[in-house]
């Protein structure tokens, strides 16, 4: 597959949308908290965030908090995102694959920092309607799959970065041999109903792991998480 880059949003609202302010105030707060770098305030200063939430829920879209995305998800908050993505670290040559497509915002965010993303998602409407969106918003550098994303994407791997937006009871084999050599992967890991943030690092055959915040994540569906409700 030839490098790609994406060339940004398509007839991206700028300044002239109505809601530029709201995205300043969310990117001053994410500032104040010293969430992320300044590459990253800026993706999160021109993503309409209000787009990947259902309409009744536009004015809390870019308040820092968590909001229902329908199907018992989540979109998780702005400042989860930035720490996860700042973890994460992805560079603009980048393979990616996101186990856990959601409403997309997280993969726009991703997608706007490196080359492919690579996403997944179990529950199909969800998945539809992320990939409708993100196609309107004019990305052209994401593939997309409905499917078990605990066990990845063997025929496109091996990835430069893997990220998980849901909560792991241990770490899935299938990711970590899916990670390129050099590559970093973060997953929640713990319980149902609390986990820790871990970020682990492959050099060829062995991998590293840290520890880092404890968080709250919907639980993560599949063969390698937890069994379906």
């Amino acid at each position: 597959m030839p490098h790609h880059r994406n060339a940004g949003i398509e007839g991206a609202p700028g300044r002239t949308d109505g809601w530029q302010g709201r995205r300043d105030g969310m990117v001053s707060r994410l500032s104040a908290e010293d969430a992320c770098s300044e590459r990253l305030l800026a993706v999160f200063a021109r993503l309409p965030r209000h787009r990947f939430v259902d309409p009744g829920l536009s004015e809390a879209a870019y308040k820092l908090d968590s909001l229902p995305i329908g199907s018992g998800q989540t979109i998780s908050s702005a400042a989860t995102q930035a720490r996860m993505t700042e973890l994460l670290d992805p560079r603009s040559r980048n393979r990616i694959l996101e186990v856990g497509t959601g409403s997309g915002y997280q993969t726009a965010l991703l997608a706007e920092l490196s080359a492919w993303v690579f996403t997944i998602e179990v529950i199909e409407a969800l998945a539809a309607r992320a990939k409708d969106l993100l196609g309107t918003l004019g990305y052209r550098n994401v593939l997309f799959r409905t499917g078990d994303g605990a066990i990845g994407w063997r025929e496109a791997a091996p990835f430069d970065r893997i990220l998980v937006t849901a909560g792991a009871p241990r770490l899935p084999d299938g990711l970590l041999s899916q990670l390129a050599d050099g590559g970093r992967l973060v997953c929640p890991v713990g319980q149902a109903d609390r986990q820790e943030l871990v970020v682990i690092e492959r050099s060829g055959d062995r991998f590293s792991s840290k520890t880092n915040d404890t968080c709250r994540f919907v639980p993560l569906i599949g063969a390698e998480g937890w069994p379906c409700p």
